[in-house]
């Protein structure tokens, strides 16, 4: 990997809100006029592992998320286009690509709506992370993940490489949280 693609991989982590060095600082409050919405993520044998608040903001969707349980590592997390999380997760469908994008932040012709940076869980397989969906929305229109269907938000067994087709070869689907009206 070239320095250029480190620092622009830094760059898009770092806009995205992923943090490594230290402990998360308490989050604000979210103000009582935004739209928001909390899932709880499964993984395939039903068990809880974890919950995600999705925030409305005027720029797209900030997620605060809590995991715990999951195998540490880094794991990829997309928003899927079918809000359905039957074990093993296939029917959340593929990425949610309503601009029909390529996959990757890497990739010129990329992104999917639904591609979001990695989250490296600690051995002791606790995270809280913040991470921001640039133009998804949970009100009406064309970037919407509250569509007839839903949307799904799925954590993968391994990394996105941020280019690979369709899906940045992330691997089996390991929790799911449905996102529906």
């Amino acid at each position: 990997m070239t320095q250029a693609v480190r620092s622009g991989l830094l760059a898009v982590l770092c806009s995205a809100g992923v943090a490594f060095a230290q402990a998360p600082a308490p989050p604000p409050a979210v103000p009582a006029s935004a739209a928001s919405k909390t899932l709880e993520f499964k993984d395939q044998k039903g068990k809880a592992v974890g919950t995600v608040l999705l925030v409305d903001t005027p720029h797209g969707l900030l997620l605060r998320g809590s995991l715990t349980g999951l195998l540490p590592g880094t794991h990829a997390i997309h928003f899927h286009e079918i809000g359905q999380c039957e074990p093993p997760f296939k029917s959340s469908g593929g990425h949610f690509n309503p601009s029909k994008k390529e996959h990757g932040m890497m990739d010129p012709a990329g992104m999917h709506a639904g591609d979001l940076p990695n989250l490296v869980i600690p051995k002791n397989g606790k995270l809280d992370f913040e991470l921001f969906a640039i133009g998804l929305t949970l009100a009406d229109g064309p970037n919407t993940v509250l569509d007839a269907d839903g949307t799904a938000l799925v954590i993968h067994a391994r990394a996105d490489d941020y280019k690979s087709q369709p899906a940045g070869d992330a691997g089996d689907r390991i929790a799911c949280a449905v996102i529906a009206r």
